[in-house]
């Protein structure tokens, strides 16, 4: 059964919500016991071993993971050495964590699949919907290059018109899309936040604008799903993917994939294997499954399907609210800060995401050596001539004041 985000913030561990589940005890997973203070928010630095060694603002790459989750993939491979977990516990782990994803972002257990990585979601999706010449695709130009690559092939063979809203000061909201959408439209895709300057799309807008031409809205959701607070059914979101090495702060080698509940039936699987199967019939037929278990057609990384479970269950005793709130809140005060250093912050003033991107018109050796020096861990992009902080639940004011001291310091 799906727990409710109330039932399972309010349960009296997690160790609690998982009793009785062999896998998951393979070995003690330690309990999220950390102490609020002014240095340590939500109460997590001690279960991110990373913030002793950098001042780590690169989360947007890749977020470390805590060592719960570390653990849980430990406790598996320790496992694989001395006594293997038979495929059954491990696609009941799989289970368990689909049902905590589910109840991470408001959905049921039915819906979510799972995938190996973020582009294989819209790389269903597309070819479902069978796009042809005549219709079209409104995208826009804060997305990641899977996106503009897949549609640029589907164009090329079968005529479909690919249209790309440009964004203005970073942004690209809802009416800039509404000037490109008609009744021809079949997909809007977005990624929800952009990994370019973490612009935050506004999802119930865009699924509204989607829906009024009878049309999808499709997001890639690596950038926001477990930084962001986020429930399926107020926004209206049809469809996305995110892979687990970012906020979800799991592993490599798996994706959920959610696809709301009536489009189950129009949504059919790429690709068919074994892990289709829900039951045999007879002379060597078989029955598919019929939810988003479909998607996984094949043996998968378990290892980070253990890993993700542990970190989902990390995530919802935090509360991604809780998460939201504080990181959200140290970007606006890096944004703020930088914008008052005279840099160029591409990251729009009033945005709700922890990314923070700014062009720094200096001199990249001595920015590169001066970040060094202060042990700030942080993305160059657009050939270094960019910054882009990512800001994860770990961080505190500190982290933001030490890069303003460097920022600052810029000749």
């Amino acid at each position: 059964m799906t727990l409710s985000r109330r039932e399972f913030i309010s349960g009296a561990s997690a160790a609690a919500a998982l009793s009785g589940v062999s896998p998951a005890s393979l070995s003690g997973v330690r309990p999220v016991v950390g102490i609020a203070s002014k240095d340590d928010p939500l109460g997590v630095r001690s279960d991110f071993p990373v913030v002793e060694q950098s001042v780590y603002l690169d989360s947007a790459y890749i977020t470390p993971s805590p060592l719960q989750a570390v653990e849980a993939a430990q406790a598996f491979a320790e496992a694989k050495a001395r006594d293997p977990v038979s495929l059954g516990g491990m696609l009941q782990e799989t289970n368990l964590m689909r049902q905590r994803f589910a109840t991470l972002i408001g959905a049921s257990e039915m819906e979510i699949g799972v995938l190996f990585a973020t582009s294989d979601g819209e790389n269903i999706v597309s070819r479902a919907l069978d796009l042809k010449q005549g219709d079209n695709v409104v995208i826009d130009d804060l997305h990641y290059d899977t996106t503009y690559l897949l549609y640029q092939k589907l164009a090329e063979q079968r005529g479909l018109e690919v249209r790309i809203v440009n964004s203005e000061a970073g942004g690209a909201p809802v009416d800039a899309f509404a000037e490109h959408v008609d009744r021809q439209t079949q997909l809007i895709s977005v990624a929800w936040v952009s990994h370019q300057n973490g612009f935050r799309h506004d999802l119930a807008g865009l699924a509204d604008l989607a829906h009024s031409n009878g049309a999808y809205l499709y997001a890639d959701a690596i950038q926001g799903i477990g930084a962001l607070d986020v429930d399926v059914r107020s926004t209206g979101i049809d469809f996305f993917t995110a892979g687990t090495y970012k906020w979800l702060l799991g592993g490599y080698g798996v994706a959920p994939f959610y696809v709301r509940e009536e489009l189950l039936e129009r949504i059919g699987p790429d690709r068919l294997g074994s892990l289709s199967i829900a039951g045999e019939l007879d002379h060597h037929r078989f029955r598919v499954h019929d939810d988003a278990r479909k998607y996984g057609y094949a043996t998968m990384g378990f290892g980070s399907v253990f890993q993700l479970r542990a970190a989902l269950d990390y995530l919802l005793r935090v509360g991604v609210p809780n998460i939201e709130a504080h990181t959200v809140g140290l970007a606006q005060q890096l944004n703020t800060g930088l914008v008052g250093q005279g840099h160029d912050v591409w990251t729009p003033k009033d945005n709700r995401s922890p990314i923070v991107t700014f062009r720094h018109h200096r001199d990249i050796t001595l920015v590169r050596s001066t970040l060094e020096e202060a042990g700030i861990r942080i993305s160059f992009k657009a050939e270094g001539e960019e910054l882009r902080a990512g800001i994860a639940l770990f961080n505190n004011s500190d982290d933001i004041d030490k890069l303003l001291d460097v920022t600052g310091n810029w000749a």
